[in-house]
């Protein structure tokens, strides 16, 4: 009998109750998923759905008020601030929207400074750094410094820089939010082959529900809960 794969994430429960003096604002309202190693997952909803807080959360950036959350079997709502940190430097790979490159850095260096950042033991691999920028197409771009890329270009090395530490889980808030159409296609084309081709646990957060269809599962979110989950038709027909 074959064993089945415990799963990557598993949230339970999870609330988040954002305190501004004596007002409460409920963000998430008691969440629960779970989600597959090497599965893609989209997470859509329209502004103050509660995506992005999830995002947070599951990144370990902010800690849930309550419910439990597992990371590759790790309880991440318990842990120390500093435990947090490391845990998420080691697991997880983030690509956000407004690409967070260092400007004085090229390229290159964005993705080394990386790969120093989660700790890793070691010389970087080179090889790997060499065939995940060949796989972005941005292999020829790699001296250049941000100011000299294009926004899609930009967002390729974001990517790169996210996968350079072999991170359980890739998580992407809004990756194509800022880009123009042939680009935004360039991006989810490049997310959907780390996925496939370096078998990426992804989970992506949009708004952009022709986006979110490239996924194996869309979670759809409105007022801090999970209204609906759908199996897009071209995962079916993959499947």
């Amino acid at each position: 009998m074959m064993r089945r794969m415990q799963p990557i994430i598993i949230a339970e429960q999870l609330s988040k109750t954002y305190r501004a003096g004596k007002l409460e604002v409920p963000a998430l309202r008691g969440v629960s998923f779970t989600v597959a190693p090497g599965e893609f997952v989209s997470i859509v909803g329209p502004s103050g759905s509660g995506k992005s807080t999830l995002f947070y959360v599951l990144g370990g950036l902010a800690q849930a008020s309550s419910g439990s959350l597992q990371i590759d079997g790790i309880d991440f709502v318990h842990l120390s601030d500093a435990e947090r940190t490391r845990l998420r430097r080691q697991k997880i790979g983030f690509v956000f929207q407004r690409f967070n490159l260092l400007p004085t850095l090229t390229a290159m260096g964005n993705i080394e400074i990386a790969h120093e950042i989660a700790g890793r033991k070691g010389q970087i691999d080179h090889t790997f750094l060499h065939s995940i920028a060949q796989m972005l197409g941005i292999e020829g771009r790699l001296h250049h410094r941000p100011s000299e890329l294009s926004g899609g270009e930009q967002q390729r090395v974001a990517i790169a820089r996210a996968l350079i530490a072999h991170p359980a889980i890739l998580l992407a808030d809004e990756p194509t939010g800022n880009l123009a159409s042939k680009q935004s296609n360039a991006v989810l084309e490049m997310l959907r082959r780390s996925n496939k081709e370096l078998k990426q646990t992804v989970l992506m957060i949009t708004h952009n529900e022709e986006a979110a269809s490239i996924a194996d599962r869309i979670l759809h979110m409105r007022d801090g809960e999970i209204v609906r989950v759908e199996v897009p038709q071209a995962a079916v027909t993959a499947g």
